[in-house]
């Protein structure tokens, strides 16, 4: 078992910056590919951005490439979001998932854990 808890959401000004962290514990062998998702009130959950376990391999939505990173540190098993030029819209509750595998996953479906998300609201 693997449990996820993300932190550093917010209030932040529209062209702001923000970064979470997704914390890891849990199994001690070997360390999982990560997501990215962000849930606004009556949509879908999507996919932001993801890394495989040695972050060699990474993915972003369209909607925020240039714009937003992810990272990792395997050795305090933390995943990080830098989030930048952010804007109203992206507004949400932000969850990171994790899942052991060689890849790397935008599927929320390929996910087998999940955080309880960290709110991040963007004001005019």
């Amino acid at each position: 078992q693997v449990q996820l808890v993300e932190s550093g959401g917010g209030l932040v000004q529209a062209g702001g910056s923000l970064r979470l962290s997704c914390a890891a514990s849990g199994r001690t062998v070997g360390s999982p590919a990560v997501g990215w998702f962000r849930q606004a009130p009556g949509k879908e959950r999507d996919i932001v951005a993801a890394i495989s376990w040695d972050g060699v391999s990474t993915y972003y939505a369209d909607s925020v490439k240039g714009r937003f990173t992810i990272s990792r540190d395997n050795a305090k098993k933390t995943v990080y979001l830098q989030m930048t030029s952010l804007k109203n819209e992206e507004t949400a509750v932000y969850y990171c998932a994790a899942r052991f595998g060689n890849g790397v996953y935008s599927d929320n479906r390929y996910y087998n854990y999940w955080g309880q998300g960290t709110q991040v609201t963007v004001s005019s």
